[in-house]
């Protein structure tokens, strides 16, 4: 009897163990949890050698690339143009055929470039890109499109600021283009040949500050005068107008403006691109901000002819290169600064003055406004005198 008890339990435990085990998929494979759990060891080790490298690819230049992008802008610029009629203006032509001299109005399109200062939507870029347009779009990255109001232009410096509609927008850090060092990394952002519309993304090229305090003077089929100029060996190609030349920190420098190719029949990068300084950028654009513009209506208020001998030895001079002054304008700049006719003008801020075309050149170059002042070195009396000119608006 006691056999037989002793055998119905073995057999009972014996089931029961094989049915737990039948249940258990662990149980019934236990070298697949193994695998599986060194495959998930492989695989986390895998993700974090990846995440390693990819951080040990992370530099300076890539930092700053991610910063500044989310910034940067693509702008389409539409401005109407009107063509004239190409006939002459007969009266039996016009009489008849009157849909012959009517005026066709045509819409141009270009694309520029431009980037964020703020986070109420104002956006710097070039006069040259949408100083005259009658619609402009900006495209953000990602592709969010916004109609821009122009608040305002300044030809001369080449700079305008636009406003678009809305809050918390990524902007840019301005930098000190006071304190460059030539030779150091420099990135430059845009648009160029509208390759925004490609992925919604600028485009990024990288060089170095090749010089600095370039000064092309003033360009004389625009009227736009470029001094102090940042020149880089960072690719720029028509399109990149406007957008924003950054430092290894992501700080605005300067502003993408023109490249020089050597030759008109040369449209692409060669290797000299140039830059607005921001600091000028900024004045300007503070200015613009406040008051739509900037104001250039300067009355100088003075007449000048040629310093010869004969004038010279008459005033008991030792020099005959400058200009005599002949006549002062009441009330003007000049007058107020205590010049006199008979004041021989020797040398304008740091620029000395050989004659009369030459110092009218030198005054049409200046970077000045209203409300600047200008140091000139005069003769008067035969002696040496230092003038602070106050430049104040014509009437």
């Amino acid at each position: 009897m006691f056999r037989v008890i002793i055998t119905v339990f073995l057999v009972i435990f014996f089931e029961l163990n094989c049915q737990n085990i039948a249940e258990s998929p662990a149980g019934a494979n236990d070298s697949s949890l193994v695998k599986s759990a060194y495959a998930q060891s492989d695989t986390n080790n895998r993700e974090i050698a990846g995440e390693q490298i990819f951080q040990s690819r992370q530099n300076a230049i890539t930092r700053a690339v991610a910063k500044v992008s989310p910034a940067v802008v693509g702008i389409t610029v539409t401005q109407h143009v009107v063509r004239r009629s190409p006939f002459l203006d007969d009266p039996y032509l016009r009489y008849f055929f009157p849909e012959l001299f009517r005026d066709q109005v045509q819409a141009i399109e270009s694309m520029g470039s431009g980037f964020i200062i703020s986070a109420d939507g104002y956006i710097l870029t070039n006069d040259h890109v949408a100083g005259k347009g009658q619609e402009i779009i900006v495209k953000l990255p990602g592709g969010e499109r916004h109609k821009a109001a122009l608040v305002g232009t300044d030809r001369v410096s080449d700079v305008s600021l636009l406003k678009i509609d809305g809050n918390n927008f990524p902007f840019l850090n301005m930098g000190n283009s006071d304190n460059l060092i030539v030779g150091e990394w420099v990135i430059a952002f845009g648009n160029p040949f509208g390759t925004f519309e490609l992925s919604n993304q600028p485009t990024v090229t990288v060089g170095v500050i090749s010089a600095i305090n370039r000064d092309w003077g003033k360009i004389q089929e625009s009227g736009r005068l470029y001094k102090d100029m940042i020149q880089t060996d960072a690719a720029i190609n028509h399109g990149n107008s406007g957008g924003p030349l950054v430092n290894a920190l992501g700080q605005v420098i300067g502003m993408n403006t023109f490249i020089y190719t050597g030759s008109p029949y040369e449209h692409g990068f060669v290797g000299i691109g140039f830059a607005i300084p921001v600091n000028r950028i900024i004045k300007i654009s503070e200015q613009i901000k406040t008051g739509g513009g900037v104001n250039r209506n300067i009355w100088w208020g003075f007449r000048v002819q040629d310093l010869n001998e004969v004038i010279a030895r008459a005033l008991g001079l030792k020099v005959i290169q400058g200009v005599i002054i002949t006549q002062i304008d009441p009330g003007s700049s000049a007058d107020e600064a205590g010049l006199k006719s008979g004041d021989v003008i020797l040398r304008v801020g740091d620029q000395t003055v050989v004659n009369t075309d030459n110092i009218i050149n030198i005054l049409e170059d200046m970077d000045v406004q209203v409300g600047d002042s200008i140091d000139m070195l005069i003769i008067r009396d035969q002696k040496e005198q230092k003038i602070k000119m106050k430049l104040l608006e014509a009437r």
